[in-house]
């Protein structure tokens, strides 16, 4: 065992008793010192100088509440439904790559504290488990969708598709936020020696440049030519909902309406693709005003349903995103540092503390149902500003990694 693992394994069995983790953040701030190097640095990364990572968190800090009282609020209910399939929450697991990176279970984690949960599970095509192995540990009842890379060889595309299909899958996820995999440059000075992705092993696409990273490794075989005439190849292969992933202005949700789709995802990948790009939360405003202008349309629409995800930390983040028409939110990055930090006790804490917070923050808003979360709870009116002055998230900040540029090998110093 190495100096640099004995020290980690040292951190580990110094980690705070899990019943003093009170929030999603504190789950971040163990797996940073928790987890093997490179590891953090792929889960962590995000694109160029990271201000879009970071905007999606603080473009919730824009968003305030507007409490109505003197309601009764003593049961309060927040559960929903996703595409017509219940959720205990408006939250649904969202696909994030590499699992195993964080713990030997991978993605089971997650299969296993949705089932417990009541949670819909997001499938990534770059899943560390094999796709039949987190159908196979789901439960007969338990709904799952899939998110999709689509690669240059349209036969393995419709292989996978109509293999999802037929193992009871019921939404397909169609990622268009990534024609080429943005610069994530934490990732990017690690050397990515991982076993990959079942699928890419599938495929035979394995052989590939390992020395920038986990991203560049798993990546090339997406197909840059991706457009809109292809998704009607794609309802030629399948009768599952096609939900577009990483949708990022009005126009383009527009078009996604009027091509009869089942709804969006507003998503910048995370901040992991195109920096400077508009958080999720921020496109929703924009979307739901300008589909009530063009189309008539309000949200949120059993007929097309808006999503968002990025920078959701807390039960009131994703009760923002509701007020202001999202049906749910994708939660990635946060889980995933729950189970590399204690495991699977830890996803189940992570899911835990959502629903203790949704109870609470319910009740203080005087909301008993998702549907009682309308537009007027909240005062979204700085959501297209993004110099506004706002307390500091000192959780958020004490977590963030900064940025480090290139550093000379070890010599001695010049003084």
């Amino acid at each position: 065992m190495s100096e640099e693992e004995r020290a980690r394994q040292g951190r580990i069995d110094s980690r705070p008793r899990l019943s003093e983790i009170l929030n999603l953040h504190d789950f971040e701030a163990v797996a940073r010192q928790v987890m093997p190097e490179k590891a953090w640095a792929y889960y962590s990364s995000a694109a160029d100088d990271e201000i879009t990572h970071r905007e999606n968190h603080a473009a919730f800090h824009r968003i305030w509440f507007r409490p109505r009282i003197l309601r009764d609020v003593t049961k309060v209910d927040w559960s929903t439904r996703i595409l017509g399939h219940r959720s205990s929450m408006p939250v649904y697991i969202t696909a994030t790559a590499l699992g195993k990176l964080g713990h030997p279970d991978g993605e089971l984690n997650l299969t296993r504290a949705a089932a417990k949960h009541g949670l819909i599970q997001m499938i990534p095509t770059l899943a560390s488990c094999s796709f039949d192995e987190i159908v196979d540990a789901a439960n007969a009842a338990q709904v799952l969708f899939f998110q999709l890379y689509v690669n240059k060889d349209r036969s393995i595309t419709k292989r996978i598709v109509e293999h999802a299909e037929n193992r009871g899958i019921k939404a397909l996820f169609i990622t268009v936020d990534a024609p080429q995999l943005g610069r994530r440059e934490k990732d990017m000075r690690q050397k990515f020696d991982a076993e990959d992705p079942s699928e890419v092993s599938k495929a035979g696409q394995g052989n590939v440049d390992r020395s920038q990273g986990a991203a560049r490794a798993i990546s090339s075989f997406i197909d840059p030519g991706l457009q809109w005439a292809d998704l009607d190849w794609f309802r030629s292969i399948t009768k599952m909902p096609l939900i577009l992933k990483g949708v990022q202005c009005w126009e383009d949700t527009l078009e996604a309406y009027d091509r009869g789709l089942a709804g969006v995802v507003l998503s910048n990948h995370g901040g992991r693709q195109l920096d400077f790009a508009r958080s999720g939360v921020e496109v929703l405003a924009e979307v739901v005003a300008k589909l009530k202008e063009k189309r008539g349309l309000s949200f949120p629409n059993e007929r097309f349903q808006l999503f968002v995800d990025g920078g959701v930390r807390r039960a009131t983040d994703v009760i923002k995103a509701v007020a202001l028409g999202a049906t749910a939110v994708g939660i990635g990055r946060p889980f995933l540092y729950a189970y590399s930090s204690y495991g699977p006790n830890g996803i189940d804490k992570a899911l835990q503390i959502l629903h203790e917070e949704f109870e609470m923050n319910m009740r203080l808003l005087g909301a008993r149902t998702i549907a009682e979360i309308v537009p007027e709870m909240v005062d979204a009116s700085n959501i297209h500003t993004h110099v506004v002055p706002v307390p500091m998230d000192n959780l958020y900040e004490g977590n963030y990694e900064r940025l480090l540029g290139a550093r000379l090998r070890d010599v001695k110093s010049k003084l």
